[in-house]
């Protein structure tokens, strides 16, 4: 085997789920091939650098085996080798994500719980004005 769909090879190297995911993902522009926009038949050779967009982070895979095959992930990831700067990069990434702060804590008034309910309620109930509400 000399030649494989870009699509396949996506999901036999297991960077996604299914070969309909990969294809979608090819053609919203999120993968390249040679620094190329590509299309999911597009063949795939030993030596082509495959560049892949997924949350922010580019990953940039060489190459170095073919399949048309999904099978364990320890095979899978002989299909392909990571440039080191691809590596570093999203280890940069990684790193600035535990850095950050948790978004949660930005939040001051979140859901009420049942007590704060509970008071809203009895507040809502006693803070009735003098008139009474029309009746519909």
């Amino acid at each position: 085997m000399d030649e494989v769909r870009l699509d396949k090879w996506l999901w036999a190297a297991r960077f996604y789920k299914t070969r309909s995911l990969a294809s979608a993902e090819i053609v919203k522009g999120r993968v390249s091939v040679n620094a190329q926009s590509v299309k999911p038949a597009r063949t795939l050779r030993v030596g082509d650098r495959v560049e892949l967009r997924h949350d922010g982070v580019t990953r940039t895979v060489v190459v170095l085996g073919l399949s048309d095959v999904r099978g364990p992930a320890a095979v899978a990831q002989k299909l392909y080798e990571e440039t080191p700067e691809s590596v570093a990069e999203r280890e940069k990434r990684a790193q600035q994500r535990r850095i950050a702060a948790e978004p949660s804590l930005s939040i001051e008034q979140g859901r009420p719980t049942k007590r704060d309910r509970r008071k809203l309620a009895d507040w809502n109930r006693w803070s009735a004005s003098a008139e009474p509400k029309p009746r519909h």
